[in-house]
This record gives C-alpha cells, sequence and structure tokens, in this order.
C-alpha cells in the first residue's frame, strides 16, 4: 500500500477551508493509502504564538482530526514536535538546499516584501527544509496539498533526488497530489482571496468550532453578483461560485448537480441551501467533537502512534547520518 503524509499548522481557529481543502481529502484516502497525519507545530513557530494558545490549538486539531473522520486503525495521528527527530533531518536537508531555491518559496517572498530583514525570522526562510523533512522521514509516495502549497512538495523532490545522488539511494521522492475540486475555499467577503484562518474581520471565514448559527448568518451575508443566476464561472462569478463548491463538497454531488438542482433558484434560495448544508454539518462534527475530548481518546491516540513514528524516523535519521558521515556509528 502506497504512503500518504500531511500536516496542518495549528495556528488561528481551524476553518471550512481547512476541512474542505484538507482534512476531508485524508479522509477519503485513508483507506486506499497507509496515512501518516500530523500537526504542524514546529511550523508555527516561525511567528510568534501566545504559548497557551498555541498548546490548545495543537489539541483542538487532533481532536478535529479524529471528529472529522479520521480512523486511527488506518491513519497514524501525531504531534510534529513530539518527534525531535523531525529537526534533526531538517538540518541535514538544509545544508542540501540552495539559498536560491528556499527564497524563491512563495511564502517567503509574500511575506518578506517591503519588509526590512531585521523582522523576518529565519525559520521563516528555512522551514520549507523542515516540511521536506517532514515529508521524506517517512517515505511518502504522495503528499495531498492545495495548488498554492505545490512547490513544497517540489523542493522536497528536489532535495530528495539532491540527497539522493550525493549519497546513494535514501529518500523516495514523493508526488503531490491536488484534489480536483475544493483544493481551495475563498473568502465569504471576498472570493477572489483564500479562506483563511488569520481573516482579521472573521466574516468571510467559516471557523469548525464557531456556532453554527453564526456561521449561518455568514453564509447568508456572503458577497455574490448582481446577475441572480446560479451557475459556476469562477472568473466572473466568484462569489457563487465558491459557495457551489462548499455546498457540492458537504453534501456529496458534483458541482454539475448542484448547479442543475438551483438553476431556476434565486440567490436568497440557494444561499439558504448552502447555510442549512454548513449549519447541519457544523452541528454534527461539533458533538463527535465534544465526545471525543470528553472521552480521553486524543492522548491515547497520541501516545500509541508515538512509538510508531518514532522507530520509523530513528532509522531514517541514522541512516542519514551514517551516509553524510556524522555521529560514531
Amino acid at each position: 500500500m502506497k504512503r500518504l503524509v500531511s500536516g496542518i499548522k495549528p495556528t488561528g481557529e481551524f476553518t471550512l477551508g481547512n476541512y474542505i481543502g484538507a482534512i476531508k481529502q485524508f479522509v477519503e484516502m485513508q483507506k486506499d493509502y497507509e496515512s501518516f497525519v500530523f500537526v504542524a507545530d514546529l511550523h508555527a513557530l516561525t511567528v510568534y504564538n501566545d504559548p497557551e494558545v498555541l498548546r490548545t490549538r495543537i489539541r483542538e486539531l487532533i481532536g478535529i482530526y479524529l471528529a472529522c473522520g479520521l480512523d486511527p486503525k488506518h491513519t497514524t495521528l501525531f504531534v510534529q514536535s513530539e518527534n525531535l527527530f523531525h529537526a534533526n533531518l531538517s538540518w541535514v536537508l538544509e545544508c542540501n538546499s540552495y539559498v536560491g531555491e528556499l527564497s524563491r518559496m512563495t511564502q517567503f517572498k509574500d511575506k518578506s516584501k517591503n519588509k526590512g530583514n531585521e523582522s523576518i525570522s529565519c525559520g521563516l526562510f528555512t522551514y520549507p527544509a523542515l516540511m521536506a523533512a517532514d515529508i521524506l522521514m517517512y517515505d511518502a509516495d504522495v503528499v495531498p496539498v492545495g495548488v498554492d502549497q505545490k512547490q513544497h512538495v517540489e523542493l522536497a523532490r528536489n532535495i530528495a533526488e539532491r540527497f539522493n545522488n550525493r549519497y546513494g539511494k535514501t529518500f523516495k521522492v514523493p508526488d503531490p497530489m491536488i484534489p480536483e475540486a475544493g483544493a481551495k475555499i475563498y473568502d465569504l467577503q471576498n472570493p477572489t482571496k483564500k479562506m483563511s484562518k488569520t481573516d482579521e474581520s472573521g466574516k468571510g471565514c467559516i471557523m469548525l468550532l464557531e456556532d453554527p448559527s453564526v456561521a449561518r448568518k455568514k453564509i447568508m451575508s456572503a458577497v455574490t453578483d448582481s446577475e441572480s443566476k446560479v451557475y459556476y464561472d469562477k472568473e466572473n462569478k466568484p462569489g457563487i461560485s465558491n459557495l457551489l463548491v462548499i455546498y457540492s463538497l458537504l453534501e456529496h454531488i458534483s458541482i454539475e448537480e448542484a448547479t442543475q438542482k438551483f438553476g431556476e433558484s434565486n440567490y436568497g434560495s440557494f444561499k439558504t441551501a448552502v447555510a442549512d448544508s454548513v449549519e447541519k454539518f457544523l452541528v454534527e462534527l461539533q458533538a463527535k467533537y465534544n465526545e471525543i475530548v470528553e472521552s480521553g481518546l486524543i492522548d491515547e491516540v497520541l501516545d500509541a502512534s508515538n512509538k510508531k513514528v518514532r522507530k520509523i524516523a530513528e532509522e531514517k535519521v541514522l541512516d542519514v547520518f551514517k551516509k553524510v558521515g556524522v555521529g560514531r556509528y
């Protein structure tokens, strides 16, 4: 069975975009792949986070993973920082990366634009090497990512090939896997911008743990257009197209089927249907989440998975250390 590896940063509240663009894909693929899904908490340190809030978010994300349907029988769930070998491997991969390729990474380019070097952490520049370590540590065959994260997998591929050429076959070269639909959910108030958990106003973003009635109001006030016809046209009707994607994926139907269903509807009745779907999804998800938190399952799952991932990681890192010539053995 092929192996899948992916993770999400525990920063900000977790959104419907996180679910549709990432977690839903993990759930659907877990029976077809040996899945390793983690909380990327070390990546959160590229900017300051309140330590207590960060700690809370880590547990929340594991609870959300489980509530959304990730099954420990099929998916190994773990917290990145609890496996110290990630940082060990990251350093070796940094030393096999080039400044030019790291400086071309979108996150660094965007966040460093118009800023002095003093305000940018070194971690923001080098974290793609840690991301490569996350992937290459477990010999991933595929890495499900949104379109904006594809270049990170491409960097991991480049580093793996470079290392293999220098030191001999060590890493499997992974392939990015981009879902055909729902890879990116857009802001409800600005549907040309990705739905983000860092949205300051909160009006354009549906949070997975927010009051479902509040989420409903956000859908009903979502920006649309003046045409009053429901059909998919991402360029000319970004707001309606975004709502169609959300509805189709939550209802497990195609965009074509959703478009046909609402072909004669006005925007008010269409939004009501989307709001109904989102509200129902959140009510059910939150009930499962609260049950998981109260049961103690989170620690039980993490304790079991830590033993598994540390064994795999230790073997990989010791092999790498031996090949690059460090250590006594």
